[in-house]
């Protein structure tokens, strides 16, 4: 009788066979699959405005993708836009007008906020419906989805004030006041006015006596909105002395429901310098003090003391002696006095004596000569 195959008469060297084929099996290259480009999550805060004839937009610009992972660097930028007739109900249709490369993006950016500027021709699209919607890329194979869609309605521009200036420099104010503009027959009318301000940059150059232009200033920052103005004035009450701003007017018209600014006035630069003395010191009063020592010589000083002062700004005081009442004769305290006492040792006994005492500032700035007391 024949043998049987060696592979029957070898049970474990058939497994053993069979183990080598799924393991060459497991290993045989497969096709390689293509990573995922990454999508930024979508903007979902875009808002538009219409200031003179611009646009300005506005949103967050995002800093994850799609699926949680942090930006490495800001993605570029795609705005689109449509325009539709006033009236007209046809499907619109928006198309790609700017595209901001993502080495470019920061100068548009502003504590994590993108502002863009779109130019109109607003007498020829007057009434029109403009539509907007953005997408980020941050890969150039595929951009995010869609931003939502904002519109805004092409209206006439209301002109700029003119002759910004400031009526008047107080302790607690800078008081501005503009001209209004010439009413246009287009315009319904000035509703109202809106103050803006942003800061000089430390290293920016002296800026020329009759600038026009803002964009023409180095500045920290973009101007923010001060406030509201139903007049052809306002009180900038929230200002620092030595720091340099720079503000602009617009005009304010209200079209359709719509406000509409106009376009910047020309910039005002302002350096408040503070020239305003503190109040002059109050109830200085003088008391003179004898001593009687042990050897029976006697020696005295005059105290003086008074009401402290309630400037925030407040430096010290200065201390003032005369032998006549009528003159304020000279200082006596070689360094600004902290506090509102002093001791005159250098009073002779027997000698009248006139004290005045005057505040200091931190710029500087002396008071007026306090009510004079007298002592001896």
């Amino acid at each position: 009788m024949r043998a049987a195959p060696a592979l029957h008469r070898s049970p474990v060297l058939f497994c053993a066979m069979l183990a080598c084929v799924c393991i060459a099996a497991c290993g045989a290259p497969s096709a390689p699959t293509p990573p995922r480009p990454l999508l930024p999550r979508p903007v979902t805060d875009l808002a538009a405005r219409q200031q003179g004839s611009s646009v300005v937009l506005t949103f967050t610009l995002p800093k994850k993708s799609d699926e949680n992972e942090t930006l490495v660097e800001p993605p570029a930028i795609e705005i689109f836009r449509g325009e539709r007739p006033a009236g007209a109900s046809a499907e619109l249709t928006t198309q790609l007008i700017y595209t901001v490369p993502s080495t470019q993006v920061s100068t548009y950016l502003q504590d994590g906020t993108i502002e863009l500027h779109d130019p109109l021709n607003a007498a020829s699209l007057r009434g029109q419906e403009v539509v907007y919607m953005v997408r980020t890329r941050a890969s150039t194979k595929r951009a995010s989805a869609d931003s939502n869609v904002v519109s805004v309605r092409a209206l006439p521009v209301p002109a700029a004030p003119t002759g910004l200036r400031v009526a008047a420099l107080k302790e607690s104010a800078i008081e501005l006041a503009w001209t209004a503009p010439q009413q246009d027959s287009a315009i319904g009318g000035i509703a109202g006015y809106r103050v803006y301000r942003g800061e000089l940059a430390a290293d920016a150059p002296a800026p020329p006596a009759n600038i026009s232009d803002i964009s023409k200033l180095k500045m920290t920052a973009p101007p923010v909105l001060l406030g509201p103005a139903a007049s052809t004035s306002y009180r900038d009450t929230q200002f620092t002395f030595d720091v340099t701003y720079v503000y602009v007017v617009r005009s304010v018209a209200d079209e359709q429901g719509q406000s509409v600014e106009s376009a910047d006035s020309a910039p005002l630069v302002v350096t408040p310098k503070d020239i305003f003395p503190p109040a002059p010191p109050q109830r200085l009063v003088a008391v003179p003090i004898r001593d009687e020592q042990a050897t029976g010589n006697a020696t005295g000083a005059i105290e003086l003391s008074w009401d402290i002062n309630q400037e925030p700004d407040l430096e010290g005081y200065w201390v003032y002696r005369s032998e006549q009442p009528d003159t304020p004769g000279q200082r006596i305290n070689t360094k600004l006095l902290l506090t509102p006492t002093f001791r005159d040792i250098t009073a002779m006994l027997g000698k009248q004596y006139t004290y005045r005492v005057t505040a200091v500032d931190r710029s500087g700035n002396e008071s007026s000569f306090s009510s004079p007391v007298s002592a001896a």
